[in-house]
């Protein structure tokens, strides 16, 4: 699995480049993944606004709610909700196509016709999957703190002034960074440890069926252990506001 993901990323600088199937695949995810990625991402940031906000409310601080979903939403909730879908929808999908490409002997056809399958199939997919991240990951921090802003604004009746005054006061630019950075990484997990089990798939319609399951858990437990080498490296090398 980590050398499908490092021979994605040599042949990425050969010629010529699969890019119609890239768009094909980005515009896949793309769709896929838009609309629950939000439905996702308000509820969250309601959540977090209900339990923070009652919260400052009894310390009397409910003009630094901003700032408590800014932390929340950007550096923690976005990437790894990005990936998440990106796993569960779009990975699916990807570990599908090549496992049912491989039970039909079309990937072993390729291979006699000389074509490279990692740079013609593989490589393409991983590195959508990768782009599509950090495009979401806009999105879901977009539509989180909107979120949170409805829930603290409309239910909690708080101000807006003060909701979107006090965001630059515990974040830094150094936290868009990081979420940027996680959501390519993760995103380029999913494509390869999607690919991975739809390229080597056996076993007939249920061998792919068992692979799809496989690489879905498999993402997950690799996305909750990134993202907490992750954060620990951030807290250790980066200073925060105090």
């Amino acid at each position: 699995m980590f050398s499908i993901g490092l021979e994605a990323l040599h042949t990425s600088f050969r010629r010529p480049w699969p890019l119609q199937e890239f768009l094909n695949q980005a515009w896949f995810l793309m769709k896929v993944t838009t609309l629950p990625v939000i439905l996702i991402s308000i509820p969250f940031g309601m959540i977090i606004s209900l339990h923070v906000g009652s919260f400052l409310r009894d310390l009397g601080a409910e003009a630094h709610m901003g700032a408590a979903m800014v932390l929340a939403v950007v550096r923690e909730e976005a990437p790894v909700a990005t990936a998440l879908l990106i796993a569960g929808v779009g990975g699916s999908a990807m570990c599908a196509d090549l496992g049912s490409r491989r039970i039909r002997d079309e990937i072993d056809a390729m291979e006699v016709l000389g074509i490279d399958t990692v740079h013609r199939l593989i490589m393409p997919r991983i590195f959508a999957a990768a782009m599509v991240a950090v495009l979401l990951d806009a999105i879901v921090s977009i539509a989180g703190i909107g979120g949170g802003w409805f829930f603290a604004i409309v239910v909690q009746h708080g101000t807006t002034s003060s909701y979107f005054g006090s965001f630059n006061e515990l974040s830094q630019l150094a936290d868009l960074f990081m979420a940027l950075i996680k959501a390519v990484v993760f995103g380029y997990v999913a494509g390869t440890v999607a690919c991975y089990k739809g390229f080597f798939a056996k076993g007939g319609p249920k061998g792919v069926g068992e692979a799809v399951n496989q690489a879905v858990v498999i993402t997950f437990i690799f996305l909750f252990f990134l993202n907490f080498i992750f954060t620990a490296l951030y807290f250790n090398f980066v200073p925060q506001k105090l």
